[in-house]
Parts: C-alpha cells; structure tokens; sequence
C-alpha cells in the first residue's frame, strides 16, 4: 500500500487515522517520535502510553547518555535543555575485589574523551531526559497520550487498527517501545530468548562530602557490579547488583542496615554518605526478540531487546534503535512507499539485530564472568584488566565502542547529522 492508497482510504466508522503510533513515552519511543516528525513533518504521529499522567516525574533514578546519542540529542533540540543537568563522566576505573576488601587496586582506567572535547559518556537525570523530549514533542505537535494502553491489534485491509483503552485508531505503523515486557510484542506473536540471571538492581542515589571530578567507578564484586556514576552537585548514580534474595533483604531492612552496608560497598573516599529518596530494585536478565519487525509492527528499545546493565548500554542500544527506525521510515516516505510495508521494516530489524545480539552475547559473558568468586577466574580477570590498561590502542577501541562512535553503518542521527 502506497503512501497515497492509505490517505485516499476512507477509516470506519468512528475510527481516527493516524500515520504512526507510538506505543511508549519512554525516551526511546519519544525519541523514535520527535526524530520521525523533525524530518517528515507531513506525518501524523501519536504517542500512547500506559502509565498514567506525570508519573515519569517522579523517576528518580539517572542514565549514561553517550556520546553518539548526545549527538542525536542535540539533532533533534533536545540536548540544549539537557546539557546543564548532564554531568560528564571524565574518567572510568574499574576494580575487581570483594566486598570486604581492605583495599581495592585499580586494574583498568580509562580516559573519559570520546573525542578531543568531547566526553565519551554523560549522567542525565531521568527527569530531564523525558522531561525535554516531551517538551521537543509538543513542539512538533505530537500528541502524548497518558493512561491509554494497547489492548488488542487488528490487521485490516489497508492499515492496522489498533485498540486502545476507549477507541480504535487506524494507522500504518505501530511501534511497539513498551518494555521489555513488551505486551504489543506477545500480540504480534513474536517470541523471545530469555535467561533470567537471579540478580536485581538496586538503584539509589547518593550524596557525598567531597566531589567525585567526574570519575565513575565499576567495582566487580562477587555478587555483580556495584557502578558509581557521577551526578551533578556532590552526588552519585548507583547500580548495586545483589542476588534477588539479597537485593529483597536489603531493601527490606532498616535505614541503617542498608547504609553500613553500602558504604562498605562505596567506601569512604568521598567522605560520608546519605542516601537520597527510596532505593529500588529491578530485576536482570537477558531478553532478546526473535524477530524485531512484522508487518506493520516495529519493536523498539526494551521491547526488543533487555541486557544486564553490567556494561551501561541498554539505554544506548535502544536510542540506536530510534535512529534506525527513524531513517529507515523518513527514506521511505520521502520515496512514497508504504512505511509499514514488511520490506521496508526489514531494512530497520536488519540493521539493528546483529549489534544488539552481539551485545545482548557480551553483556551475558561478562556477567557471568565477573559475577562470581572463583579463584582461577578472579586470577584471568585481573591479569587481563592489567594488559587491557598496558595496551592504548585497546583501551581507545573500548572508548569508542562506549561511546557509540564506532565505524560502520551507523544511522545519521547518532552522527549529529540530520535525517
């Protein structure tokens, strides 16, 4: 069906049309959004989303931007409302020790520049993050739709109906951000590959005495990573990885308990430390999706793929994804095709499934490596930490791939160029 076929198309009976619904208000799904109407201001978009009304306010919690997606941020407007609430992460170490350690050497430091000038990663406040693509979307004249789920898709002779809570809105293309218990993605009956890891995450912030300079830390610990990631303002992002019968103890223990408890964890090097707001936990596994495309249908960000956070990328590889898709819909449309078409959507699931397997395999690897206190790989960790930090040619590749600028067909948005 052509671009034409589906405007000359006369919707049901109290159907609404729109070109492309977005099912998620998350930053992949805002992102997926704002880059499609930027480009193609033509299109008719509609973002829907479960939660209810200003929930994401209440987020507390921060992510690692890097630098390939700063650069699609500041593409699409974005970055300029961001850039004074983002704290640069000017250097990473990495540690391997337990818990109870007296001291912690350092095995691996990295440089924090992408880049001359140019950080290979940021820590943004969620708040801020969604808070600016909402601001960008309404701008463009996308309208969000709070407390509206999908409950059922139905294909039709031109187009896909979609269902939500109280009508139906016909569109061409619906692209499924809603998680990585994607409910979108159980309808369209695409299956995944799932390995729970019996971790959660505990996510909390910090303050502290004495400022951090913009060093972030990943102290491997038998239990998992415990990442410390610069904030704004003599604060930090934490990412406490536990078992899940752990992690549940923990948060159910008292104030106190919690806190003796992570500072042997954090340590005193920046002075004493206080706990800001409610600590959370979030349970870790791997889900990748079989498929990322049907007819009609595109999985984007979590819904497509959920990874250990043990290597900061999972927001990354998502807003990749909003890159691609956005591309690969913005071509065909300019070109008159038919956005929803399987060969088209084909072009965008090509182009995304090996790196996100690839990094799904690696993230798993490496949990599983460092996830443990075994003797003989403790022994293989260290001394391969220590040649890693002997070798710059290896050290910069490790840069590069965090900061998402890597060689390769990489979409033009994550370059700073527009679509």
């Amino acid at each position: 069906m052509s671009d034409a076929s589906f405007q000359d198309h006369q919707a049901g009976p109290g159907l609404a049309r729109t070109d492309i619904v977005v099912a998620g208000a998350g930053y992949v799904g805002l992102s997926v959004a704002v880059a499609i109407k930027q480009a193609a201001p033509g299109l008719i978009l509609t973002v829907v989303d479960a939660a209810p009304e200003d929930v994401w306010r209440r987020d507390g919690r921060a992510s690692a931007v890097a630098a390939a997606a700063v650069r699609m941020l500041d593409e699409l407007g974005v970055w300029s409302e961001i850039r004074d609430e983002a704290e640069p992460i000017r250097e990473m170490i990495v540690t391997d020790s337990r818990a109870g350690d007296p001291v912690r050497p350092v095995f691996l430091t990295f440089g924090g520049e992408a880049e001359p000038g140019e950080p290979f990663a940021h820590m943004v406040p969620n708040v801020a993050l969604n808070g600016a693509l909402r601001a960008r979307a309404a701008a463009l004249g996308i309208t969000i739709r709070s407390g509206t789920a999908v409950t059922a898709i139905e294909e039709r002779p031109v187009g896909l109906a979609v269902h939500l809570s109280e009508e139906i809105i016909e569109t061409r293309l619906l692209v499924a951000a809603d998680g990585v218990k994607s409910a979108i993605r159980d309808m369209a009956g695409i299956r995944t590959v799932h390995q729970d890891y019996g971790q959660s995450g505990i996510v909390a912030t910090v303050r502290h005495e004495r400022p951090h300079n913009g060093r972030a830390e990943e102290h491997f610990l038998p239990a998992g990573p415990f990442a410390i990631l610069p904030l704004k303002n003599n604060r930090s992002s934490l990412v406490w990885t536990e078992s899940t019968g752990e992690a549940e103890r923990l948060l159910r223990a008292d104030e106190m308990v919690f806190e003796l408890e992570l500072e042997q964890r954090f340590g005193l090097k920046l002075g004493k430390i206080e706990v800001e707001g409610k600590p959370r936990a979030f349970p870790l596994g791997l889900t990748l999706a079989r498929d990322f495309v049907r007819p009609r249908i595109a999985l984007a960000g979590d819904a497509a793929h959920g990874i250990h956070p043990i290597a900061g990328q999972g927001l990354n590889l998502g807003f990749k994804d909003a890159a691609a898709l956005a591309e690969v819909v913005v071509d065909a449309a300019r070109l008159g095709l038919d956005i929803g078409a399987l060969d088209v959507l084909e072009r965008y699931g090509r182009w995304r499934r090996f790196d996100t397997v690839q990094m799904g395999i690696t993230t798993d690897l490496l949990n599983r490596l460092f996830s443990n206190d075994n003797a003989l790989l403790r022994g293989i960790r260290s001394f391969g930490l220590s040649l890693v930090d002997r070798a710059p040619f290896a050290k910069a590749h490790f840069i590069k791939q965090a900061s998402g600028l890597t060689s390769g067909p990489s979409p033009r948005l994550l370059k700073g160029e527009p679509i």
